[in-house]
């Protein structure tokens, strides 16, 4: 058994105005849907997507604070002047700068229409090739346990694992990376953003959150009632939704 990262879920006052903003970020396309904006490559709603993660703006009554994200994207560039003109469109569709420590980086750091953080980062040949998301990047207390649990929970594959930093990808070698970083301080605000993970076809569920538990896995009550995904945090904290199984 086996969980898929399919999407990355972000938390917004206005769902729509967000989700119209991640799709014109990202080059992709909106659909509101069921009380949510999902955001994915142009062809309608797909999970999962046989290349991208892709984005669902979930709708929430309270603003983010002014706490930094535990997670958050990274978006790929491949070129200096593709970069430059990425962070001049994004800022004209309503990013801020945003300082969260970086110092002199070669990267940029903005918020999103609701203060949610991400980097453009200056080309990388690591990310040539994974679409307009280079990574979904996960603050941490300890890369190398965070990498032990995320190993055995999803099916994606190690790439670097070391004190400071660990990896994964898709085993087909397709779309983001998710990378964990150590980044000192412990939580303090509920996620605003999260992962969503699917079970493969015929997969239980609830044998999927079971043994998601058995790895250190804890259970969260999101106050949304009843709901087709079962919320969980992983060892450091970090919340996730394990979404039903496709039929």
């Amino acid at each position: 058994m086996a969980l898929r990262p399919v999407q990355v879920n972000i938390k917004a006052v206005d769902d729509a105005a967000v989700g119209r903003f991640w799709a014109e970020a990202l080059g992709w396309s909106a659909y509101r849907s069921g009380g949510t904006t999902y955001v994915g490559p142009a062809g309608g709603r797909v999970r999962p997507d046989p290349v991208a993660v892709c984005v669902e703006v979930v709708p929430v009554p309270e603003p983010k604070s002014a706490t930094k994200n535990r997670v958050h994207l990274d978006l790929a560039t491949n070129s200096p002047a593709h970069q430059a003109e990425l962070i001049s469109r994004l800022l004209a569709l309503g990013a801020t700068p945003a300082d969260v420590g970086q110092g002199d980086v070669p990267w940029t750091v903005l918020a999103d229409p609701e203060g949610n953080e991400f980097c453009v980062l200056e080309p990388r040949e690591i990310y040539r090739d994974t679409g307009p998301i280079a990574a979904v990047v996960v603050d941490c207390a300890d890369p190398r346990a965070m990498a032990r649990f995320w190993d055995e929970a999803i099916d994606w594959t190690p790439h670097e694992v070391t004190d400071d930093q660990a990896s994964f990808r898709s085993a087909g070698g397709v779309g983001p990376y998710l990378e964990f970083l150590r980044t000192p301080g412990a939580k303090t605000v509920p996620d605003r953003v999260g992962l969503d993970l699917l079970p493969y076809p015929g997969d239980d569920k609830q044998a999927e959150v079971a043994r998601l538990r058995a790895l250190g896995a804890t259970d969260l009550d999101p106050g949304r009632g009843d709901v087709p995904w079962t919320c969980l945090a992983d060892p450091d904290g970090h919340e996730f939704r394990v979404l039903a199984s496709p039929s």
